[in-house]
């Protein structure tokens, strides 16, 4: 029998309570595939898909952590363990209000896959009140977030910020005859 998770969400952006889970995880598995969905009923999302996928990836590298993998979620969660053999799902529960969606979450997926389990961990009580929502809002207000995040993640939030500071403004292109304003 395999010893392979998988951790699901969207990860914009990833929080410390995120990498807390990813990295307790790393110890309990062979391997974590944390999987990143690529379309979100969330509003106000910051980061595509590939932005996500990548400050996993540099974050995961850069703490040592190697039975890490990270992959899209393009299909229905249960779908995805089923092609992967995956057997164990991993969700966070932050706080109370959290777990009324998990667990209903939780038993859907038991109805739809009665083979796969899900596994409930709590974060580190220091994020327990973090949300990748909260970061974004932070961010979006000029606050700073990088407290609340694994460092990798700041390079990404500072393009952001750049790219959203220079909308309305005139661009600059630069072409065979030089460069000009549009």
């Amino acid at each position: 029998m395999n010893n392979i998770a998988v951790y699901p969400g969207t990860f914009d952006p990833i929080t410390l309570g995120h990498f807390d889970l990813i990295e307790r995880s790393s110890r309990l598995f062979d391997e974590v595939i944390v999987v990143v969905a690529g379309v979100s009923a969330k509003k106000g999302g910051m980061f595509g898909i590939d932005e996500r996928m990548s400050m996993i990836t540099e974050s995961v590298t850069n703490a040592g952590l190697t039975n890490i993998r990270v992959d899209r979620l393009d299909t229905l969660l249960v779908e995805y363990c089923r092609r992967n053999d995956v057997r164990v799902v991993v969700r966070g529960l932050r706080v109370y209000s959290d777990f009324e969606y998990e667990f209903q979450m939780a038993l859907t997926n038991r109805k739809l896959a009665p083979e796969i389990e899900t596994l409930f961990m709590m974060p580190n009580e220091n994020y327990s009140y973090l949300t990748a929502s909260t970061i974004r809002e932070i961010v979006r207000y000029g606050g700073d977030g990088s407290s609340f995040v694994p460092a990798e993640v700041q390079k990404y939030i500072a393009r952001f910020l750049e790219v959203r500071a220079n909308e309305g403004k005139p661009q600059r292109d630069v072409g065979n005859t030089g460069a000009f304003d549009r």
